[in-house]
């Protein structure tokens, strides 16, 4: 584990850290920051892909469930070019070349940048998740 991944799975760790409010939270300046969020999860038959260069995305489910797609950045087609200043480029992967990721209250997943991964959908049906996603430089 590097210093900074540390610093992230250290932050998700403190105590308070569900009663946040959506936001972000510097752990350290740019290179370790959360993003924490509140959001209903959604049904659909094409999940909205993304990716990101300059960050990896540890995303913490706080409270509530969701599927991640995943798949590799390369299976990805492209809808919305890499944007550098967002750090975000969005796609679609083709029905049946992706990987679905459960998970639940307390449950994470490290996405490095060849990872395409498509968050906020429903396991099952809709709910209600808190977030807290941080971005570790890489």
């Amino acid at each position: 584990m590097t210093p900074a991944l540390k610093k992230a799975i250290d932050f998700l760790r403190l105590r308070g850290v569900n009663d946040l409010p959506d936001g972000t939270v510097e752990i350290d300046g740019t290179n370790v920051f959360a993003i924490v969020q509140r959001y209903d999860t959604v049904k659909t038959d094409v999940p909205k892909f993304e990716y990101h260069q300059q960050y990896i995305d540890v995303q913490f489910i706080a409270s509530g469930e969701e599927v991640i797609g995943w798949a590799p950045r390369e299976r990805m087609l492209l809808t919305e070019a890499y944007d550098a200043g967002k750090d975000i480029a969005f796609g679609t992967v083709g029905k049946g070349k992706w990987t679905a990721a459960y998970l639940q209250t307390g449950q994470l997943a490290v996405l490095f940048p060849e990872d395409g991964h498509a968050p906020k959908n429903a396991a099952g049906a809709e709910s209600s998740v808190m977030k807290i996603v941080v971005k570790v430089a890489r």
